[in-house]
């Protein structure tokens, strides 16, 4: 029976400790799809900008249509940039969001195996309690 608790004191430390990593890895995956949200933040309004600035009609010389064009070809860099740094947020999220799970599922079998201990100590101790067969004969030798 001490094996079974302390077998069982073993698996609530595991627990915590599951419980702790999986709180880590839900707080990593907040911070990634946070990121995540930014990033596509800053690409749709990257994009908004580009839109804007070839809408424009108001050049009133070459040089001002020039210095326009070389404004949305910047921007243009910048939403390049920004559509690879989006992949990357997103696989990043993506994975933060695997490890949180792959700790929950840690997390859980542990405690399962917590369950299936204490129904083990339980049924020990009730086998103790009652006996399912007599130690010996019921009734006196006369009945």
């Amino acid at each position: 029976m001490t094996n079974e608790k302390t077998r069982l004191k073993r698996l609530r430390r595991l627990e915590r400790l599951r419980g702790i990593a999986r709180q880590s890895a839900l707080a990593e995956a907040a911070r990634a799809e946070a990121t995540l949200a930014q990033v596509t933040n800053l690409e749709a309004r990257t994009a908004a900008l580009i839109e804007a600035y070839r809408q424009r009609r108001d050049a009133g010389t070459a040089a001002d249509l020039h210095q326009t064009q070389q404004f949305v070809s910047g921007l243009t860099r910048i939403a390049d940039q920004t559509a690879a740094d989006l992949a990357r947020a997103r696989e990043a999220a993506d994975a933060r969001a695997a490890e949180a799970a792959e700790a929950e599922r840690r997390r859980a079998a542990v405690e399962d195996r917590i369950d299936a201990a204490r129904q083990r100590i339980a049924r020990k101790a009730a086998e103790n309690a009652h006996p399912a067969k007599p130690a010996g004969p019921l009734g006196t030798a006369l009945e």
